[in-house]
């Protein structure tokens, strides 16, 4: 479940609710009972493994072309010897 932040109109208090997607917001401060307003913050999750940075997944060959590039056209060929059944 999302942790999502509120802040009060009234007292200007920030504050954290874990709720559901579909739960309704709360309209309510915990501290005075003033107006909220639901804020957007930062994430607190990391991507971690092979494919989230442009380095992992484009590397280039000598010729300055990327490998899915060469391997794209070099699977598209047939080889000479090839027997079509």
């Amino acid at each position: 479940m999302p942790i999502y932040e509120y802040r009060c109109s009234k007292c200007g208090k920030t504050f954290e609710a874990l709720q559901s997607i579909a739960a309704p917001h709360i309209t309510q401060c915990i501290f005075c009972q003033g107006k909220t307003k639901k804020i957007v913050s930062l994430s607190s999750f990391q991507f971690k493994g092979n494919g989230w940075y442009i380095t992992d997944y484009k590397k280039n060959d000598t010729d300055g072309k990327t490998k899915k590039e060469t391997h794209s056209k070099k699977d598209n060929k047939k080889p000479d010897n090839a027997k079509l059944n």
